[in-house]
């Protein structure tokens, strides 16, 4: 790893036995700014032979020191993690938003914390985890061992880079194995600074591997295929994830899936419309929208649908677009321009099937870098594409109801089940429609407020499984059950 903090620049090495190398290939890709379109450094592309060396040393590092370290020195290992990721706050924030094109505001706030917490987190959980035991009669008596699954390949996304590796990796770790990671391309930066800072905290070679690379025919491939890796926890898109399933099927490994999302956002006429704007204006446009929990699908009840309609869009007009590094900046640039361009594809789809009330063009004075307005669609149906499919950008599409049992139907009537929001100060509403809405996370009168202990996931094309708390460690161990006659 080079890094040139004066210049901003970060040259990307692989992190494999506790080095850091370059490619055998001698192969680099580089690394683009979405906010100014500038190089922040070149990263070195892995394939096949850099996932086989970091195999073979994640294999050969289950058997040295890290088996035989105690719980307890597990722990303290796990929360060193995250005490040094708060030290390095700034810097890796700086990082994530230069990678991301993030407002420096929002990785500064959230991404960073949230990546440390989750060390200290899954270190405390680990002290409280058990197992079963069960006594048949005076009989038998049968327990449970909890052991590692062994290497695990972690494949994270672009959009929450470090909070999204960390909420992998922490677990995994707390459950005794090892890890291979394979970063975005386009986000390598805080991944790379985390082997540094694993090693720091007394975490054995071998243990955290680090491989850059692209997915088909390099680096992703190699590891969702390679024989001696167990298991694969992957965040992305939903059509990766079949084709990571479909490489994974050879070997029947385990696998992990939180995958997209096209998630409702459903607002009753007896909410608290002031309190919902806010709200929305964060579950719209957080991140740039770049968020696979975003309320992409605004479901209005008619008495309050004009209201909502008029305030959103007063209130849309006054977020600022523009420098991550500006803290006045609300929505920073898109992460890519493949990226950029597929989002501004699905404008012009918008333009055909309904109307663009606010957005849909790059910012004034931004002639630099993949920024693009907030968006509110209207006058689209639920079979229209903006409304079916994922756009993962800052545009939403706002649609009326009229009854409950209605917007339950039209909320469900989607491929996607990750999550959904409920607005209504009707408890006994509240309950009815959360407990039929199809997806693994409901929040009510609320979004994203997380306790790490519940489970996280997602129904239907949305994901396999859940992570949090004891689910993670279900992912990441495996159970023996010893059985002695009495």
């Amino acid at each position: 790893m080079q890094m040139s903090v004066e210049k901003k620049t970060m040259n990307c090495l692989h992190f494999i036995d506790g080095q850091y190398v370059e490619s055998a290939s001698g192969k680099t890709f580089v690394n683009i700014n979405p906010a100014t379109e500038e190089v922040l450094g070149t990263v070195a592309e892995g394939g096949k032979e850099e996932i086989d060396r970091a195999v073979t040393a994640a294999k050969k590092a289950l058997k040295g020191p890290w088996k035989k370290m105690t719980t307890h020195e597990r722990i303290t290992i796990l929360r060193r993690i995250g005490d040094i990721i708060l030290e390095r706050k700034e810097e890796l924030a700086r990082l994530e938003s230069l990678d991301t094109g993030k407002p420096y505001s929002l990785s500064s706030t959230l991404d960073i914390p949230r990546a440390a917490y989750n060390f200290h987190f899954f270190a405390d959980y680990l002290r409280s985890v058990g197992t079963e035991a069960y006594q048949t009669d005076d009989v038998a008596l049968n327990y449970a061992i909890r052991r590692p699954v062994g290497v695990v390949g972690l494949i994270n996304p672009w959009n929450l880079p470090l909070l999204l590796l960390t909420w992998k990796l922490a677990p995994c770790l707390a459950a005794g194995n090892t890890a291979v990671i394979k970063p975005a391309e386009w986000t390598p930066m805080t991944a790379t600074v985390l082997g540094e800072i694993c090693q720091e905290a007394g975490v054995p070679d071998g243990v955290v591997n680090i491989v850059h690379g692209f997915g088909p025919n390099s680096a992703g491939s190699a590891l969702t295929e390679h024989p001696d890796v167990n298991a694969i926890s992957f965040t992305g898109e939903t059509t990766t994830g079949k084709v990571i399933m479909a490489a994974a099927a050879k070997t029947l490994k385990r696998l992990s899936y939180e995958l997209g999302g096209k998630n409702p956002n459903i607002i009753f006429a007896d909410a608290d419309l002031d309190e919902v704007i806010e709200t929305t204006l964060k579950s719209s446009f957080a991140n740039q929208g770049e968020v696979c929990l975003a309320g992409s699908r605004i479901y209005v009840q008619k008495p309050v649908y004009e209201e909502f309609l008029h305030k959103f869009v007063d209130r849309t007009k006054e977020l600022v677009v523009g420098d991550p590094f500006d803290p006045k900046t609300n929505v920073g640039a898109l992460i890519s321009k493949e990226h950029y361009e597929r989002v501004k594809g699905y404008l012009e789809i918008a333009k055909e099937e309904g109307e663009i009330l606010l957005g849909g063009g790059r910012p004034p004075g931004l002639d630099k870098g993949y920024f693009l307005e907030p968006t509110i669609i209207a006058g689209v149906n639920d079979q229209c594409r903006v409304v079916q499919e994922e756009i993962f950008g800052p545009v939403v599409s706002v649609l009326p109801f009229e009854t409950e049992e209605e917007v339950i139907a039209r909320a469900n009537d989607t491929h996607y089940g990750l999550s959904a929001t409920i607005w209504t100060n009707d408890l006994r509403r509240a309950h009815r429609v959360a407990g039929q809405i199809e997806a693994g996370i409901i929040w009510v009168n609320t979004w994203f407020l997380r306790d790490l202990r519940t489970p996280f996931g997602g129904m239907k094309q949305s994901g396999i499984g859940r992570e949090g708390g004891m689910h993670s460690f279900e992912f990441f161990s495996e159970l023996t059950n010893v059985c002695i006659k009495l």
